[in-house]
C-alpha cells in the first residue's frame, strides 16, 4: 500500500498580541504549500482563538508551540503550553466580548479537544478534514494495464453507469 508521508509544521513562540498575526500568517502559508487552500481560513480562526486563550489564561509563562499535521485526509492544529488547567466551554451572554473562543473552534472545526501534557501543561487542539488532494476527473479508458487501445472514439463501448468516475493517485513529495 502506498500512502502519502505525514507533513509536519512547528512554531514555538511567546502567545503575544504582535506574535499571534505572524503564526497565523506562517499557517496560512504552510496550507498553501501544502495545497489546502481551503482550509486556511478555518486553522488561521481556530489557531488566533487558541493562541489568544494562551495570552489571556496561560500560566506561569506564555510560550507555547503550535504544531500543524497533515496526516491521510485529516488536517491536525493543536496548541501546547505549560499551564496545567484545562479549559472549559463557557457559555458567553449576547453582550459578553469574550467567551466563546472554544465554542467557535467546535463550531468550525471536525473534532477538538484537550489533553494533559504529562504534568508540563496541556494541549489543546482541532482537526481539519482536508479535501481529496489528487482527485482526476477521466474522460474514458485507461490504455496499457486492462484495454488494448486506443480505439477510435466511436468504437468505444461504455457501460452504462452514472458516467465518469472519480479515482486517486498517490504522489510522494
Amino acid at each position: 500500500m502506498i500512502s502519502e508521508p505525514s507533513r509536519h509544521c512547528t512554531v514555538e513562540l511567546q502567545a503575544l498580541p504582535s506574535r499571534i498575526g505572524q503564526v497565523r500568517r506562517i499557517i496560512s502559508a504552510q496550507l498553501r504549500y501544502w495545497h489546502l487552500d481551503p482550509l486556511i481560513d478555518h486553522a488561521a480562526l481556530g489557531v488566533t482563538e487558541l493562541l489568544t486563550n494562551v495570552h489571556r489564561h496561560a500560566q506561569p509563562d506564555k510560550s507555547c508551540t503550535v504544531e500543524v499535521e497533515l496526516l491521510l485526509e485529516r488536517l491536525m492544529v493543536s496548541v501546547h503550553d505549560h499551564d496545567p488547567r484545562l479549559p472549559t466551554v463557557r457559555a458567553a451572554g449576547a453582550s459578553s466580548t469574550s467567551g466563546r473562543g472554544l465554542a467557535l473552534i467546535a463550531a468550525v472545526s471536525e473534532s477538538w479537544g484537550v489533553r494533559p501534557s504529562g504534568g508540563a501543561g496541556k494541549v489543546v487542539w482541532f482537526t481539519l478534514p482536508a479535501p481529496p488532494r489528487f482527485a482526476v476527473r477521466t474522460h474514458g479508458p485507461v490504455y496499457g494495464a486492462t484495454t488494448d487501445g486506443p480505439f477510435e472514439p466511436d468504437a468505444l463501448m461504455y457501460p452504462a453507469g452514472p458516467g465518469p468516475s472519480f479515482v486517486r493517485s498517490a504522489l510522494i513529495g
